[in-house]
């Protein structure tokens, strides 16, 4: 009888493999959202917002002056989205490699950051300058607040990450000097 053909895996390795299988699809979860995300966006300003559009300038002929401005001034609003999209892509890349608490995510989180109170500040100015030249109505000045609101949250919560991040980035290089 051969007892060297089977052998059993030791535990530490299954442990290992088994980290490293769940790492890798907790990346590929958070890049499956990031695209999600992406797809999203795609379909809400290219598609959902130009037909509400049209469908406003059929019903109401009189804001047809309208249309394109508001096109244009959403359609630029989208371009911090995209980059926050890229940089969530990084993190979860490096969190793939296990990389999770290094300065390079701190940083991308701080520019997440820094795009989401750009372009809350950029949404607002822009709502109010519509509603100052007479292309927007008090009620959706009043509706932008909540977006506003959400860009604000948003941003709060990527400075704190960004900060925790940093910190652990620290302590996780201290602790391989000791090694």
């Amino acid at each position: 009888m051969n007892t060297t053909a089977i052998r059993p895996v030791p535990v530490k390795v299954l442990s290992l493999h088994n980290k490293y299988q769940r790492r890798r699809e907790k990346s590929r979860w958070l890049k499956g959202i990031v695209l999600g995300m992406g797809v999203c966006g795609l379909i809400l300003y290219f598609l959902v917002i130009p037909i509400a559009g049209d469908s406003l300038v059929v019903q109401y002929p009189e804001f047809s002056g309208r249309f394109w401005p508001w096109m244009i001034f959403l359609w630029l609003t989208a371009v911090p989205c995209y980059a926050v999209l890229f940089w969530g892509w990084s993190i979860a890349s490096e969190i793939g490699q296990d990389r999770s608490f290094t300065l390079k995510n701190a940083r991308s989180l701080k520019w997440i950051m820094v795009a989401a109170i750009g372009d809350t500040v950029f949404f607002f100015a822009g709502n109010v300058i519509f509603l100052l030249a007479v292309i927007n109505h008090p009620a959706v000045l009043l509706a932008s607040i909540l977006v506003c609101f959400i860009g604000v949250c948003i941003a709060v919560v990527a400075g704190s990450l960004s900060h925790l991040v940093t910190k652990a980035a620290g302590i996780v290089e201290e602790n391989e000097a000791y090694i």
